[in-house]
């Protein structure tokens, strides 16, 4: 018997990797004698990297760097000598992960070191640049990034904008003459697991706003900050991309890269499943299990298992989904390739106490699914 486990991380409890291996160990349990094939996931957000660095045997480099509030970080960033190739997981630098969840302020919070990131990866020689857009903490349409590259921002008396999305309220000009000039002889492919428009009721503000400390106010506040940079940014560079699918992830920074980069759009579990042979993995296996922190509605929008799913529905393969939470709409996906799905939680627990056994979760839920399936025999 044959089971591949390709899951993303679980946000705030375990990697990609973990989260594997936890399952295999309790597939192991009730089946010691399966093969067992482990392909950590990554759909744009954190992982995503090392997923990729594990597959293409690239080199790790690491940079301090501004984080989303400009405290200093050390971020990591991959390079394919070979290729003249780099890898960037905004996570890295501008994630989630980075702050605590009191920290947590999608009006001030910044993208400018990821533009940090970008120039290391411009000084290295990159010719082609993966831009993994996923896990961010900021909503500033990626104005950080560009400042960081060489883009101006400035308020009516000419002075130059603070960080953050809700300063863009108070943008009058962009100064695009101080862009890297290096920016137009690189290839930006962004890695993106989201196709929301940059603005409106399913734009970055009001879907992912919330997850990042905005208030329902400030959400309101920064759509409006986002819409009036794009106004801004329509003339100056001729296109109006604000509705656009995916230039409303992370935050904007899809806008960013889409307007100002001219970069090519991918959804990041396909390039991820590419680099780390899922589909060759799933070839004559009876079974795939996979998984997130949340399963819900949102996951039809280019999230790993929805992505996963595809790939072993084409082989003919069962899907099953492990999940920390079952949220709204989910059943949508048994329409898309998914079998099954299960929760972690064996009781009423706290989401802190949930994250830190999510290891051993994972590990019970998966050895009952490994029961079950044998009754089918």
């Amino acid at each position: 018997m044959k089971i591949v486990i390709a899951p993303d991380s679980f946000k705030d409890s375990l990697s990609a990797a973990d989260v594997a291996s936890a399952i295999a160990r309790g597939l192991r349990q009730a089946l010691p004698d399966a093969q067992l094939v482990e392909r950590p996931m990554a759909d744009g957000g954190e992982g995503t990297m090392q997923a990729i660095m594990a597959a293409c045997q690239g080199e790790l480099r690491s940079l301090t760097v501004e984080g989303p509030l400009g405290q200093p970080t050390e971020a990591h960033w991959g390079w394919l000598a070979s290729e003249r190739t780099a890898i960037i997981e905004m996570a890295e630098a501008s994630g989630l992960q980075l702050l605590e969840r009191q920290q947590r302020d999608a009006c001030t919070s910044s993208t400018y070191g990821t533009g940090q990131l970008i120039a290391a990866a411009l000084e290295a020689g990159a010719r082609r640049v993966i831009l993994a857009i996923g896990g961010s903490a900021t909503n500033d349409a990626g104005t950080g990034m560009l400042c960081a590259l060489g883009l101006r921002l400035t308020d009516a008396q000419g002075a130059d904008l603070p960080r953050g999305g809700l300063a863009l309220a108070n943008l009058s000009a962009l100064d695009i003459t101080g862009l890297d000039p290096r920016l137009a002889e690189v290839q930006f492919e962004v890695a993106a697991d989201v196709d929301n428009p940059l603005c409106g009721p399913h734009g970055a503000s009001h879907i992912f706003g919330p997850q990042k400390g905005a208030t329902p106010e400030q959400v309101v506040a920064l759509d409006k900050a986002l819409d009036h940079f794009a106004d801004h940014c329509a003339p100056l560079l001729g296109h109006d991309h604000r509705n656009l699918p995916g230039c409303g992830a992370a935050g904007g920074m899809g806008f960013a890269a889409k307007a100002f980069l001219d970069a090519s759009f991918r959804p990041g579990v396909e390039v991820v499943a590419q680099l780390v042979g899922l589909a060759q993995a799933v070839e004559g296996a009876d079974l795939v299990i996979t998984g997130e922190g949340r399963f819900d509605a949102q996951t039809l929008r280019g999230k790993t298992p929805f992505g996963v799913a595809r790939i072993a529905r084409d082989a003919g393969v069962p899907v099953v989904v492990l999940a920390g939470t079952l949220g709204e709409g989910y059943q949508e996906l048994y329409n898309h390739g998914i079998d099954a799905a299960f929760s972690l939680a064996s009781g009423p627990m706290t989401l802190e106490q949930a994250c830190s056994g999510a290891g051993e979760l994972l590990s019970a839920r998966a050895r009952d699914i490994a029961l079950l399936w044998q009754l089918r025999r």
